[in-house]
């Protein structure tokens, strides 16, 4: 992996997660919240502001918070991006200034890099279907299935290139490469609430075991900006 840029975080063997830039702070929300009875927040203390978090995010009151917003660079195999998209765009709040880019193979050619579990790495299936995956197999069984899809990757990126120098189109020529570990990267912009949604869905132990990796970051990085929401966000979604 490449030198990651300062601030970054390192995920799985070639991603990272980084916040490329952020607006707005924990008490944004309680100013949104009560210029509807035409108050000045700047006159309630942190105290009454903390307060005033917590009953929106209990009373699931989310506009509020809408009005501050985060966007992450990520770098991640495609198979942990279709499942983060796939809960973004599931989300309520898909319209509420939701943005995503990602790198397009029709266009660039640069290096390929792709997503290899180590032999330590590979799970069983489980007994129950609706989880992902049990416990990991025999080690030597681990090392065989690394190998063979370092070969499978391998041929695949061979012919990519080749195909390419005969003069195909980078957007068909990217048929040959191994879809569901190659790296892909993206901006995603959201409000607090969206990338809540996403956290709450993904870091979940019946989630697939990488992209809750992903999901820990996002929420650290998360915490890391409005530790107050973060607080008030885990204690009512714990129940209590």
């Amino acid at each position: 992996m490449t030198e990651l840029p300062n601030g970054y975080v390192p995920v799985l063997d070639k991603g990272y997660v980084g916040v490329d830039d952020h607006m707005g702070n924990d008490f944004k929300a309680a100013r949104a919240a009560r210029v509807s009875f035409a108050k000045n927040s700047e006159a309630y203390t942190d105290e009454q502001n903390t307060k005033l978090l917590n009953y929106l995010l209990k009373k699931e009151e989310y506009s509020p918070f809408r009005h501050s917003m985060m966007t992450f660079e990520v770098r991640m195999p495609i198979m942990v991006a279709r499942q983060m998209w796939k809960y973004v765009v599931a989300s309520n709040w898909t319209e509420d200034q939701l943005g995503w880019n990602e790198n397009s193979r029709r266009y660039i050619t640069d290096a390929n890099e792709f997503y290899i579990p180590a032999p330590d790495q590979w799970r069983s299936a489980p007994d129950n279907k609706k989880q992902g995956s049990a416990e990991p197999v025999d080690i030597e069984v681990g090392k065989r299935y690394t190998a063979l899809l370092m070969q499978q990757v391998e041929r695949g990126d061979e012919l990519y290139n080749e195909a390419m120098e005969d003069g195909i189109a980078p957007e068909l020529a990217r048929v040959f490469l191994h879809g569901y570990s190659l790296y892909v990267t993206c901006y995603w912009t959201a409000s607090l609430p969206a990338i809540l949604h996403v956290i709450d869905e993904r870091i979940d132990h019946g989630a697939q075991k990488e992209i809750q990796e992903y999901a820990k970051v996002l929420r650290d990085f998360f915490g890391e900006y409005f530790p107050l929401t973060l607080a008030a966000w885990e204690e009512f979604r714990s129940g209590n």
